[in-house]
């Protein structure tokens, strides 16, 4: 009896995940802009201080650009604008509040009702579409989502182009985080705009480092794999930049 008990007892070793320990080694020096969420105000004067310094590293917004502030459509077109302007060195990443807003578009009555109550009632503001609340359903739902898309114009179409993430070295980009046991070019698309449940607490093993957003931080963090820049900008008035160079990271905010 006692070999049996100590047979069903004994504890199994556990398996300790290896700290992450791989340095930050971009092929080039880039920077990336945490989530906007309609403060128009704080990321002209982000982008202004960024653009001002030399060279024409490139600039990755981790997206999130809709709801909650109240300059949605400001947004949106100023980064339309700087997408024309910089070209392939200025990239907007999709973020789950840009998802909600594009399932809006497509199925006003199933997913209208979720898109407003996390922010969606903004970003209609914002394009001058008022009278509408969380409670709005059926006809009245569609009717408001033909007239936003009147006021888009080619926004639409611009955002369902825009890529999930975006790789410089062993740095990668993404909008909320990544399964640190899946290899990012196999990455599950919700995931990387929703996040996972292991991504705080598990490092990585391939010695890729991870910039993202939506999850907001008091101050942007450094720490074992992650690079973590929401900053709560619609919340707190702070929008923060990370400058990310071989070997270091700089914070810039507005």
């Amino acid at each position: 009896m006692k070999a049996l008990t100590s047979l069903f007892t004994r504890k199994k070793p556990r398996t300790v995940p290896q700290r992450f320990d791989a340095p930050i080694a971009p092929d080039d020096a880039f920077f990336a802009i945490g989530d906007i969420h309609g403060c128009d105000d704080l990321f002209a004067r982000l982008i202004d201080r960024i653009l001002a310094r030399p060279g024409d590293a490139p600039i990755i917004c981790v997206g999130d650009y809709v709801d909650r502030g109240e300059e949605n459509a400001a947004v949106l077109r100023r980064l339309m604008e700087l997408d024309r302007a910089l070209g392939e060195r200025f990239v907007c990443l999709l973020g789950n509040h840009e998802d909600m807003f594009l399932k809006f578009l497509e199925a006003p009555e199933e997913r209208g009702a979720r898109w407003l109550r996390y922010g969606g009632l903004q970003t209609l503001a914002s394009f001058g579409l008022r009278g509408v609340s969380e409670g709005t359903n059926g006809q009245a739902l569609i009717d408001v989502r033909d007239r936003l898309r009147d006021e888009l114009g080619p926004i639409e179409a611009w955002l369902r182009d825009r890529p999930l993430s975006w790789q410089n070295g062993n740095v990668v980009v993404v909008h909320a985080g990544a399964d640190p046991a899946v290899p990012l070019d196999l990455q599950d698309r919700a995931t990387l705009m929703w996040g996972h449940r292991d991504f705080d607490h598990l490092p990585r093993q391939d010695g890729v480092w991870v910039v993202h957003g939506h999850t907001i931080t008091p101050t942007p963090t450094v720490s074992n794999g992650r690079i973590a820049i929401d900053t709560g900008a619609y919340a707190t008035g702070r929008l923060t930049a990370a400058m990310v160079v071989p070997g270091d990271v700089e914070f810039i905010q507005a």
